[in-house]
This record gives C-alpha cells, structure tokens and sequence, in this order.
C-alpha cells in the first residue's frame, strides 16, 4: 500500500507542477518523502531501493522549488525590500 501510495504522491507532484499549483505541490513532496520514510523504517525497500526514493524525492523537491523561484520572479518578489 505503502508503495502504491509514494507512486501515487511522486504523480500528483507532477500533476500539481504542470498546472502551476506550487504550494500543493509541495504538500506532496512532503507526504511522498514521510511515505519514503515509513517504507525505510520498516525495511520494506532495499539499500538499492533507499537510493532511488531518495532520488525521486529530491527530484520532487528540486522540481517545486525551480517552480517556486520562477512564480516569485513572475510576482517580481513582493516581499523583497526596496533599496
């Protein structure tokens, strides 16, 4: 279930990105890597395995934040002070 449920969050990242939902998906990032670490401590993948999830989660990762800095470039970084 486990698995399925990772597959299905690693998914729905890619979903949210192409639809430009930045913030939600992040919240996948976060449930994709807490399902990652489940499957580690129960010792459900193998050393091989830990490094690919690992892989695919900081793939997640990089992708929201690319998308993230890009969206407050558009936004012109409001929340930077004026010089």
């Amino acid at each position: 279930m486990l698995l399925r449920h990772f597959k299905d969050f690693e998914g729905e990242v890619g979903r949210l990105l192409g639809l430009g939902l930045v913030a939600p998906a992040y919240d996948y990032v976060i449930k994709a890597s807490h399902t990652f670490n489940l499957l580690d401590a129960r010792g459900a993948i193998s050393v091989a395995e830990r490094t690919n999830y690992i892989a695919r989660v900081r793939g997640m990762a990089r992708a929201v934040a690319a998308a993230y800095v890009k969206e407050r470039e558009e936004m012109g970084y409001p929340l930077l002070k004026k010089a």
